[in-house]
């Protein structure tokens, strides 16, 4: 590839062609649809003496709206079953207390040797 076909190649990109206003217009308005709408969570105004078991149920479906909003902010049942089981697997591995390492690598009861790779300070004093 030559200089010029590289001209002729930026020169073709920079020749972008004009959508109309129209065609514009559309794409938006069909974008616009396909947005997120916020949740509208009806007002609810004072009551007027209402009896005992009308408060009890309002009080119960305001309750069991609450709790459907907490599980629609986790994001659905899916995800609260996954919370639970890693939950619980906290509780479980906390609980359990795993041993060491070398416990679970299966080597048995052997012995290691370190290496200290970095000096220590003895190490510079220590004469001879």
């Amino acid at each position: 590839m030559q200089d010029k076909d590289l001209d002729d190649l930026f020169a073709a990109a920079r020749d972008v062609p004009v959508v109309s206003d129209g065609v514009m217009a559309r794409v938006l308005a069909d974008a616009q649809l396909h947005q997120p709408r916020a949740m509208v969570v009806p007002a609810q105004g004072p009551t007027q003496g209402p009896s005992q078991s009308q408060s009890q149920s309002q009080s119960q479906s305001q309750s069991q709206t609450l709790w459907r909003r907490i599980l629609a902010a986790i994001g659905g049942g899916p995800a609260l079953a996954g919370l639970s089981a890693a939950a619980l697997a906290g509780v479980w591995i906390g609980f359990a207390q795993p041993g060491q390492v070398s416990d679970l690598l299966l080597v048995g009861n052997t012995t290691t040797e370190t290496l200290d790779v970095f000096p220590a300070f003895d190490d510079f004093v220590i004469e001879g």
